[in-house]
């Protein structure tokens, strides 16, 4: 093991030895210290709770635009108490959103986190009021329940409309910010949606509280602006703590997500609660477009999943089944723990800001002790033995999984689906996969899981992931794999025998719908990701960033260029173009790049030089570029971008508008590796 500012040396002077040659991943990591609360992982029991089948969010009404039908709901975000740690252990206050309303007396008036689902259906419109209602009963602001980092680039309520969105200046050392917290809301992976429907960071709301201090911005800086497009495109009203977006829902049929999206503290909101998922379904690439190859008749899948007749038929049995994994700490008394100082990861213990560069309370990473699946610790699932359609979402902070299906005897798992919807075909996991499946941060797979040969009894669903920063390679030669006694386990399977007939077709048999390909791009975009290195404290970083290349990386090096949130657009593709992003990696860690608005096509990896001494990259001259792995096949909005290795991702470009592209490792995110892109020109009143 080597620190990153040894490896940035090294590979400075281009040493490709440092690259697994066959894997064309970097082998040597960074190491963050395994955080944890007052609460120790070994001693809290584990697989004693069922595991949460989220609802279906209660729609609150149908609207009708022209010949169009609008699914609308109104959705609050509020802080509760909820029993995520096994009974008998206090309860944890969260953060989730919920049913602020709903057109069903029967409907599930539930707010837990993460939060119910909603359910859409492709080119149907959805329309969601996202109410920030973090208020006490007598109507004040509640203040965030983790640390925040006020010298950070963030939404910076206390600016005022001056400096709001603004990193901060300070003549000594501050604590941490206890006013009112801002929110905005975005669909992860919503495509064509508009740029005031997104939840751009900086569009930001407060609660409509009682006690909001004097000088406080109430919203963000692109607020108004968005407002009066909303208003205009919709005929919706946007007010004090509230606003209006509309979803298209032109996706493929495909399992997206939503989550708090506020600059500067993504982070923390969503580790309080707020996510859930949102899955489209039907089109001309939904379920109905699967085929039996046996037959050619359209192929059963597992299910049902939660629907809106639960409201009316209780205790149904589910096949079809979303999980969320998150890694979250406590403390004894069952509250959400979280570092307050930057001295956790690193043992740097000052001097901060404005004295150095580093900032008293963010870190560059951060990796819980214990496993949540659908907000309870170390659940359990009771499953018959027959197939499960089973949607995971890798919604941790930091730390990339891998689900480890070996200790299941007789499991035979398939994915049949990732972000943007069904793969060309079928992916067997087991027989060519080793029964294990890497998740990056907001990754999402779609897989069948079929249990009808494993015995009666109990397993375990394990993760081989590390519990630190992630650059590729092999557990347990490349990296130590997660503590086998805590984040090791993720859940439990409970089998038992089935009690029907199994009627789905067999994932063997799949034929999945057709994926027609994007057209040829006509730009190619070399980007950069690049870590900022402290100038006053050795091998602790201060920041990581996103930039472009000047020149072309292929034939020559190719400078980086550091970019800040703040700085002007770099990324500006015209309207329907479509584009190749190459996305060079000049870190020690693997990136998970989230691009808003759009699904892309990965088109391949290959390794590269990096020079920190000179700032360049440059792919390796007489290397091969290696094509996306079987699960990458069809469209995604988030791919995992390796150390010492360009990516390279192909989207087109269709919805004018303000969105951006970033890392979803959300400590990353909050502190500038985040960046505004625009498709098509400047909006006239668009903020600068």
């Amino acid at each position: 093991m080597i620190s990153r500012r040894d490896f940035l040396k090294l590979s400075g002077a281009g040493m490709l030895s440092l690259y697994v040659a066959t894997r064309g991943k970097f082998v040597l990591r960074a190491q963050a210290q395994v955080p944890g609360g007052t609460l120790d992982p070994v001693t809290l029991p584990k697989f004693q709770t069922p595991l949460l089948i989220p609802p279906q969010m209660p729609r609150a009404n149908i609207l009708r635009s022209g010949k169009k039908l609008i699914d609308y709901y109104e959705i609050s975000m509020k802080q509760f108490q909820q029993q995520v740690l096994p009974a008998g252990l206090p309860k944890t206050t969260v953060w989730g959103y919920g049913p602020a309303k709903a057109l069903s007396r029967r409907a599930p008036m539930i707010y837990n986190a993460p939060s119910l689902t909603i359910e859409a259906n492709w080119n149907v419109p959805v329309r969601i009021k996202w109410i920030n209602d973090l208020k006490d009963a007598n109507g004040n602001y509640l203040p965030h329940l983790l640390p925040v980092d006020p010298t950070l680039h963030w939404a910076n309520p206390p600016g005022g409309l001056t400096d709001r969105d603004m990193r901060p200046t300070f003549t000594s050392t501050p604590g941490s910010y206890t006013g009112p917290v801002p929110m905005v809301s975005h669909v992860h992976g919503a495509v064509g949606v508009g740029d005031e429907s997104d939840g751009y960071a900086e569009a930001w709301y407060l609660p409509a509280a009682n006690n909001i201090p004097a000088g406080y911005a109430t919203e963000g800086t692109w607020y108004d602006f968005f407002k009066g497009k909303a208003a205009a495109a919709y005929r919706v009203n946007w007010g004090p703590g509230f606003a209006t977006f509309q979803y298209p829902n032109k996706n493929r049929a495909s399992t997206i997500w939503y989550h708090d999206h506020t600059l500067g503290m993504t982070r923390l909101n969503v580790y309080a609660g707020p996510a859930g998922f949102f899955i489209i379904r039907g089109g001309p690439a939904g379920d109905a477009a699967v085929r039996d190859s046996r037959n050619g008749k359209r192929a059963i899948l597992p299910g049902p999943a939660p629907s809106e007749i639960d409201q009316v038929v209780r205790n149904r049995t589910f096949f079809e089944i979303p999980i969320a994994i998150q890694d979250r700490s406590f403390n004894t008394d069952g509250s959400l723990y979280y570092p307050d100082t930057r001295a956790f990861f690193d043992g740097v213990a000052g001097p901060y800001t404005p004295d150095t560069d580093l900032s008293p309370i963010w870190n560059p990473e951060f990796f819980g002790n214990m496993m949540m699946v659908n907000g309870n610790t170390w659940p359990f699932q009771t499953v018959q033995k027959r197939r499960y359609r089973l949607r995971f979402l890798n919604g941790c902070d930091s730390r990339f999984l891998i689900l480890d299906f070996r200790n299941i005897p007789g499991v035979e798992v398939w994915q049949i689906g990732n972000e943007g919807g069904f793969l060309a075909a079928p992916v067997n996991i087991t027989a060519h996969h080793g029964n294990q499946l890497p998740l990056g941060l907001a990754e999402r797979a779609d897989m069948i899981v079929d249990f009808t040969n494993v015995p009666v009894g109990n397993y375990i669903l394990g993760n081989i992931g590390p519990d630190e920063p992630f650059g590729g390679g092999i557990p347990d030669v490349d990296f130590p794999a997660a503590d086998p006694s805590a984040t090791g386990q993720i859940m439990q399977f409970n089998v038992v025998p089935a009690v029907a007939k199994d009627y789905t077709t067999p994932p063997m048999f799949l034929t999945l719908p057709a994926i027609t390909p994007l057209p040829p791009e006509t730009f190619t975009r070399p980007l950069a990701l690049v870590e900022e290195m402290s100038m006053f404290f050795a091998d602790s970083p201060a920041a990581a960033l996103l930039g472009t290349v000047d020149g072309d990386p292929n034939v020559a090096p190719g400078v980086w260029m550091k970019q800040m949130w703040m700085e002007p657009v770099t990324e500006n593709p015209a309207v329907g173009t479509t584009e190749v992003w190459e996305i060079y990696n000049a870190t020690a860690d693997a990136h998970p790049m989230h691009v808003h608005e759009v699904v892309f096509e990965v088109v391949n990896r290959q390794p590269i030089f990096v020079d920190e001494i000179n700032g360049t990259v440059q792919v390796v001259p007489g290397s091969v570029a290696q094509p996306p792995e079987p699960w990458e096949t069809g469209f995604k909005d988030t791919v995992t971008a390796y150390p010492g290795q360009v990516t390279r991702i192909r989207a087109q470009f269709n919805t004018p508008g303000q969105f951006a592209w970033h890392c979803h490792i959300v400590s990353h995110e909050d502190n500038e590796m985040m960046r505004p892109y625009r498709i098509g020109p400047e909006q006239p009143g668009q903020p600068m």
